[in-house]
């Protein structure tokens, strides 16, 4: 699903980049995603998906959540997403 319009982010991008680079603010998620923030209205958004994956709450079937296993086995790169 996209979640910032303006750079055409997914949630599933944003998942991998917090499992990869363990950003602390909704910015560094930018910054591992190679953007900017443009008009803000993702950035709640961002955050909860953040808590989310940082906290390992990730949804059921998250492929790229420690707590599943399959990162051990596959790692994935923010740029794969």
């Amino acid at each position: 699903m996209i979640v910032c319009s303006c750079n055409v982010l997914t949630d599933t991008a944003i998942r991998t980049a917090c499992h990869v680079e363990r950003p602390r603010t909704t910015g560094e998620v930018y910054g591992c995603l190679g953007c900017s923030p443009q008009c803000g209205r993702c950035a709640r958004t961002i955050k909860t998906i953040m808590d989310q994956a940082l906290g390992g709450r990730c949804t059921t079937g998250c492929a790229i959540c420690p707590v599943s296993g399959d990162l051990a086995e596959k790692p994935v790169s923010a740029e794969a997403a």
